[in-house]
């Protein structure tokens, strides 16, 4: 099914809103350019995923500054471009700190609220099985989910514990949650 400029603009003005659904949209919809963009740049998977989801976690908080003239891929790619190029500064002067400019107030506008159909999927497995999915994500994808679904812990209470920045937090968990449901989607297919 080929998306429309017209849908990708109505999920916009949705996740400008606060709708959680159209966040799920757009990051399921853009990962794919903006992951594949970073890792001709950097050259690692680890460091594509990472700068991938910062952008979507700054994209996500700054999404009211997005102008309509633009294409929302561009936009996307240019924040990614731009915290890479920040990254490797940092790297190149040996400071290394995570930091975000977002205010906690900002970050609060992507909802932690009802269960999406990735939520649905993962709730309706048997644990022992859930686990050996889980154990198919990779390292840092594991230690969201388990801090979130194990040990219950607010978004808050794993950017403290994981010392990453909130919306990080907030979009790994949602890439995290939407592999573990294409890994036991693709799982009971067969």
């Amino acid at each position: 099914m080929e998306i429309k400029k017209k849908d990708i603009s109505i999920h916009i003005e949705n996740a400008k809103k606060g709708s959680q659904p159209a966040f799920n949209f757009l990051l399921d919809y853009f990962w794919n350019n903006v992951y594949r963009f970073q890792l001709k740049r950097v050259n690692n998977e680890y460091d594509a995923e990472d700068i991938t989801i910062e952008t979507f976690a700054k994209a996500f908080d700054k999404i009211n500054t997005f102008n309509d003239k633009y294409t929302f891929n561009t936009w996307l790619i240019t924040i990614s471009k731009n915290i890479q190029v920040d990254k490797s500064r940092k790297k190149n002067a040996s400071i290394y700190s995570q930091t975000t400019d977002a205010s906690d107030e900002q970050v609060k506008k992507i909802p932690d609220d009802a269960p999406s159909p990735e939520d649905k999927i993962i709730t309706e497995q048997h644990l022992s099985e859930l686990l050996r999915y889980i154990k198919k994500l990779k390292p840092h994808y594991q230690d969201v989910i388990n801090l979130r679904y194990f040990q219950e812990m607010s978004y808050l209470e794993i950017s403290e514990t994981l010392d990453e920045p909130l919306n990080n937090v907030k979009v790994r968990l949602l890439r995290a949650r939407k592999l573990l449901a294409e890994i036991i989607s693709k799982k009971n297919l067969h």
